[in-house]
């Protein structure tokens, strides 16, 4: 059977390089939805695939210690493309969705830096860049919780 993979995806089997830089604060992950569509664009390159490409050259201009870009084929949020998650051990995760594929790479990698520098992820509302206001989708808890949740009692 012929691979029917798109350019901009990686089939599990395929090893990726790590683009990784260590960093001091831990690594954060940037999953970038690669299959977002934004109206008018053709099937062979999406908006999702676009924005991935323009933080890849950024950061082979400008390496963001401890950053991981990780493409991803859907994160659920079609309707505010392009769209992406922020996350990191111990971090709240961040998705954030309505990003311009061409305008998008700066503010997202500023954004990643505060997000970088707090020990919950938490950037307070009036420092983050205008696309992490206006474009929130979702604000998830930590994993794993740092307080496990108790265990219920057996019924008899």
């Amino acid at each position: 059977m012929p691979d029917q993979t798109r350019p901009d995806q990686t089939r599990p089997d395929q090893t990726r390089p790590d683009r990784t830089v260590p960093g001091s604060q831990g690594d954060v992950v940037l999953y970038v939805c690669t299959t977002c569509r934004a109206e008018g664009d053709s099937a062979e390159i999406r908006a999702g695939a676009r924005l991935r490409a323009a933080l890849e050259a950024r950061l082979a201009e400008a390496p963001v210690p401890g950053l991981r870009i990780e493409p991803v084929e859907c994160l659920s949020v079609c309707r505010r493309p392009c769209t992406v998650a922020v996350a990191s051990a111990g971090r709240w995760t961040y998705v954030y969705g309505d990003l311009d594929p061409a305008a998008s790479a700066a503010a997202l990698l500023d954004g990643i830096g505060l997000y970088a520098a707090t020990p919950d992820g938490i950037v307070p509302w009036r420092a983050r860049p205008e696309a992490f206001r206006k474009g929130v989708v979702a604000r998830i808890p930590p994993f794993p919780p740092s307080v496990p949740p108790p265990i219920p009692e057996a019924a008899e």
